[in-house]
């Protein structure tokens, strides 16, 4: 029966848990004979530009011994009106996965629905949850534990907010989320983990939140499809950037995280982003081990 990792809910604690061990020994080196995935094709249906969701799928795919098979929505017929379970059903005759970056997190379940092949989110405007696998490795390898880890998140309620509140409820981080209100995240997730037993909390001061931290993380303040909201998110965000100021109340050896790209200046110094405390580019290159444990995983 085929798998889909659409949210990070899709995964059990043990399974999240197995998928971090196996990334570790992927990035170690180990298996690199090992290509499990020769004779596969797996689409990257993108209608969301990307640097890092793109290139570690395509590279990782690659060192699978799969073929990547790029899809820009854009020149499918759907542009045309063919109906999305239309496409799901024809595209699951050719390939073996599809990886797809959208913005309506409706569209993914809907071709989950129709596809008898693994469908993997790489985004949609709701859930972020390669992110998330690639944030947690980060984490397991610096501070060398999730439980009980304090993380602070700064900024707007968005999808890798969401997706954060699912890995704490999955790995037992302790996740504070400073945000201003209004923007805060989506509310059916948040009450889903607390009432499961997440430790996850909302607060609107981020001095309070960024106290005893062992991680400080934060995202642009202005997503993808979000354009016309910039004057005004800048104004309510005020307050609410990661400097130096704000990693001082943290843990001594707090860790810096941020998803990429980065907004420099706005929801993050200079200062801050480039310093030893930052771990930004380990967080980017876990994506790569991350999704290839998950690709090994689901695509049989």
């Amino acid at each position: 029966m085929k798998k889909d990792f659409l949210t990070l809910l899709d995964l059990s604690p043990e399974e999240l848990r197995s998928l971090l061990r196996r990334a570790s020994e992927l990035k170690s080196g180990k298996d690199t004979s090992v290509c499990p995935l020769i004779g596969k094709s797996i689409g990257l249906l993108f209608n969301k530009t990307s640097t890092r969701t793109r290139i570690s799928f395509q590279t990782g795919i690659y060192q699978l011994g799969a073929q990547a098979i790029y899809i820009n929505t854009n020149e499918l017929q759907l542009g045309r009106g063919e109906t999305i379970e239309d496409t799901a059903k024809v595209l699951s005759r050719y390939l073996h996965g599809i990886v797809i970056r959208t913005y309506e997190h409706a569209m993914i379940e809907n071709l989950a629905r129709n596809s008898t092949i693994p469908i993997v989110n790489g985004l949609t405007d709701l859930h972020h949850p390669c992110q998330a696998l690639a944030d947690m490795l980060t984490i397991q390898e610096k501070k060398g534990k999730l439980k009980g880890i304090r993380m602070t998140y700064i900024g707007d309620g968005n999808n890798v907010a969401n997706s954060l509140i699912e890995a704490a409820l999955l790995s037992g981080i302790d996740l504070v989320i400073a945000c201003p209100k209004g923007f805060e995240p989506d509310s059916r997730i948040y009450e889903h983990a607390r009432a499961n037993g997440a430790k996850v909390n909302i607060v609107t001061n981020p001095a309070d939140a960024a106290k005893d931290a062992d991680v400080l993380y934060t995202d642009v303040w202005v997503s993808m499809g979000q354009e016309k909201e910039v004057e005004r998110k800048k104004k309510k965000f005020e307050g609410y950037q990661i400097n130096s100021k704000l990693v001082s109340l943290a843990k001594p050896d707090v860790i810096v995280m941020h998803c990429l790209p980065a907004h420099r200046g706005e929801e993050i110094t200079d200062e801050v982003l480039d310093s030893p405390q930052s771990v930004v580019i380990d967080q980017a290159e876990n994506r790569l081990h991350t999704q290839k444990a998950l690709l090994e995983k689901l695509v049989k």
